[in-house]
């Protein structure tokens, strides 16, 4: 019975948290020309990248805005790099803010934003304590054990805060623009949009900080500048 029991708990194990596929380098490519790796987690594909383009899918340029009074009042898409440094955008990406996530034309074609659902399913496969379909995921701000950590890079997260990147997703730590359009918290924190809106003016977003192991699910304006991951489902 004790050996059936181990078992069950292997098998029980292995369903609520699978394993990634290999790793896939270049496998992904947005209108721009640039490339991403992506990673199957589960039954999604995800980038393992921050998105970086500046075109929407369907050609139209997506506006560059620096300003930063002026970023505070958008209400249409717009993308920036962190400090308004363009050699920022190899390794940490560009920052949209909701308004681009919501046109449904901020992906490569065949790819989505992911929502506050597919989110929480990745949390779930990541977690070692917690599965998907676990209720602690509908929760608010810090949920789950340890999906946090098994998300985040092995190295570049400040003060020793980096992760174990059981999973190949190689969450970085890209900061935001916030409050008064300034740039915050880059090398300590992560903070990825949901398509899912919360009202009119605010959405779901995820982030991941440094020397913390869980994964907050949060509200925040739709002006906010975040990164952003696409997926889709596995082939």
């Amino acid at each position: 019975m004790k050996h059936l029991a181990i078992l069950s708990l292997i098998v029980l194990q292995s369903t609520l948290s699978p394993k990634a596929q290999v790793l896939k380098n270049d496998s992904m490519t947005d209108i721009n020309g640039n490339a991403y790796r992506t990673v199957v987690i589960g039954k999604y594909e995800w980038m393992a990248d921050n998105l970086k383009t500046t075109t929407y899918s369907d050609g139209t340029k997506i506006p560059n805005v620096t300003d930063s009074i002026l970023w505070t009042g958008l209400t249409i898409g717009a993308y920036c790099w962190y400090n308004n440094n363009e050699n920022n955008a190899n390794t940490y990406g560009a920052l949209y803010n909701w308004h681009a996530v919501g046109t449904g034309r901020l992906c490569p074609n065949g790819w989505r934003v992911p929502s506050d659902e597919e989110w929480k399913y990745l949390e779930g496969a990541a977690d070692s304590r917690y599965g998907s379909g676990d209720p602690i995921w509908d929760k608010f701000a810090g949920r789950g054990f340890d999906a946090g950590q098994r998300l985040k890079t092995k190295s570049g997260w400040s003060f020793g805060g980096s992760g174990t990147d059981d999973f190949g997703f190689s969450a970085l730590p890209g900061g935001e623009r916030c409050s008064y359009g300034r740039f915050f918290i880059m090398g300590k924190s992560g903070f990825w949009w949901s398509r899912t809106e919360n009202d009119s003016t605010s959405a779901w977003y995820r982030n991941i900080i440094y020397g913390v192991e869980d994964v907050n699910r949060l509200i925040h304006p739709k002006w906010m500048g975040f990164s952003v991951r696409c997926l889709r489902e596995k082939k």
